[in-house]
């Protein structure tokens, strides 16, 4: 579990444009996006490395339906700790929980949000009453969705929208 914040990265036309091809389709060959790029596939191959080392692609990954592996059940926990100096050790320990899919310091009401998912209500129960509280909740607060109506990646700036928020 790798925690290291990286610095802020300059990205230029070239990496932008790698970006949203790959944000669109993580599988693009690199010769595919040579070519829209006009740049050799070593120069673009060149390019994901530099992004990779320097921590602005952090990965590819396939996205797996939940409910296709027997996950029907997708909840938010809120986490009150008992003890905030507890957070190393409850981080790690959520860690070793596989249904915990994302793990998130808060501002606000909640010193931990976690994404979980669930075979059923009952897997939902045990994981929260046997699992998560045992960590050191005080209490928690469960939220169920009901359905992801969509997820999408982090939208890439064009290079004279970078200082500013954009919806591309």
């Amino acid at each position: 579990m790798e925690t290291t914040t990286k610095m802020k990265y300059q990205l230029d036309r070239l990496d932008r444009k790698i970006l949203k091809m790959l944000t669109a389709n993580a599988r693009t060959p690199f010769l595919e996006i040579a070519r829209e790029c006009n740049v050799s596939g070593a120069a673009v191959h060149q390019r994901i490395q530099k992004l990779t080392a320097a921590g602005v692609i952090n990965g590819f990954e396939s996205l797996i339906a939940p409910e296709a592996v027997g996950y029907e059940t997708c909840a938010y926990v809120g986490f009150f700790l008992n003890d905030p100096a507890d957070f190393d050790r409850v981080t790690e320990e959520m860690y070793k929980i596989p249904e915990v899919v994302e793990l998130h310091y808060t501002t606000g009401k909640y010193d931990l949000l976690v994404k979980l998912y669930a075979h059923n209500n009952s897997h939902l129960l045990h994981l929260i009453h046997d699992r998560l509280q045992g960590l050191g909740a005080g209490r928690t607060e469960t939220l169920i969705s009901f359905k992801e109506e969509f997820r999408r990646p982090v939208p890439i700036a064009a290079e004279e929208d970078s200082d500013e928020n954009t919806t591309e």
